[in-house]
């Protein structure tokens, strides 16, 4: 059986201003490889959760592990093999030009000078931001910083790569850039993905798994198809149903029954069969 690289399940942390954040409900279990969405509304607790996975809380009661190991405790055996994408990549990012901050990591793990610079330029090409290393990060769009802020996670090739809320400070186009750039990465060197959202755009293109949270409860886990296309558990976390899933109950009340779909081009060729159908006969 395939070891799980993550498992929680009840942890209770207290913040210094007393503030008690318990995470209980299902058991948090994630496998090599893996592309898990954390998914709930702001405040249910997910960067807490995801805080304490990279090292950054320890829980007063519960239990966390990682890639077999205790985060917190560990951080130091963790910090090549876990890369991270905090929620504001700004804050993420310390050198003085993009190459400077990509290097970082391999540069203080004291990586040979050949292999830094092959590294780093394979990353950048990767993510499609060689034309960038030059320039100074604090000067580059949103989406630009998320890029490099990437780079930075992806350098050392850890075996799991950490998000928070990667697709809230970015347009569409850059949010299908991102996708379309992990789900690269994953697929090449296998590396595991969980990513916090209540973005429900991009979970459908880049998850297996789907955990729903509720004030920190996690509430579901499921497929996308499943979690997304499940009214009850989606208003319970007080997240909106996609649009396209609104289209296909309000077809629903009107006497027009149809396979909900989350995917456009799905959707386009269910109603297409749908307007086709020959009429019953008379």
């Amino acid at each position: 059986m395939v070891k799980e690289i993550i498992n929680i399940g009840c942890i209770k942390h207290r913040y210094t201003d007393s503030t008690e954040v318990n995470i209980c409900g299902l058991n948090f279990l994630m496998y090599p490889g893996e592309k898990v969405a954390l998914l709930g509304a702001n405040g249910c607790g997910k960067t807490t959760m995801l805080s304490h996975i990279i090292g950054l809380l320890a829980p007063q009661e519960g239990e966390v592990r990682v890639l077999g190991l205790n985060p917190s405790r560990d951080f130091k055996k963790l910090r090549s093999r876990v890369g991270v994408l905090l929620q504001t990549a700004q804050e993420q990012l310390i050198g003085p030009t993009v190459w400077d901050d990509v290097a970082f990591a391999p540069l203080n793990s004291r990586w040979p000078r050949e292999a830094v610079e092959e590294r780093v330029s394979q990353v950048l090409a990767e993510l499609n931001i060689s034309h960038l290393a030059r320039k100074i990060p604090h000067y580059l769009s949103g989406g630009e910083q998320q890029k490099v802020a990437l780079a930075g996670a992806l350098v050392m090739q850890p075996e799991l790569l950490v998000l928070d809320e990667p697709f809230s400070r970015v347009d569409q186009r850059s949010k299908k850039e991102i996708t379309s750039l992990l789900l690269n990465i994953n697929q090449k060197y296998g590396t595991a993905i969980l990513f916090t959202t209540h973005d429900l755009t991009p979970i459908a293109p880049l998850a297996d798994t789907v955990y729903v949270m509720r004030e920190g409860e996690i509430l579901a886990r499921g497929t996308p198809a499943e979690v997304l296309t499940d009214r009850k558990v989606l208003q319970a976390a007080g997240l909106e149903t996609p649009d396209l899933l609104e289209l296909f109950y309000a077809l629903k009340a009107k006497g027009v029954d149809l396979p909900p779909t989350l995917s456009l081009e799905e959707a386009a060729a269910v109603l297409l069969r749908e307007i086709k159908k020959p009429d019953p006969p008379a």
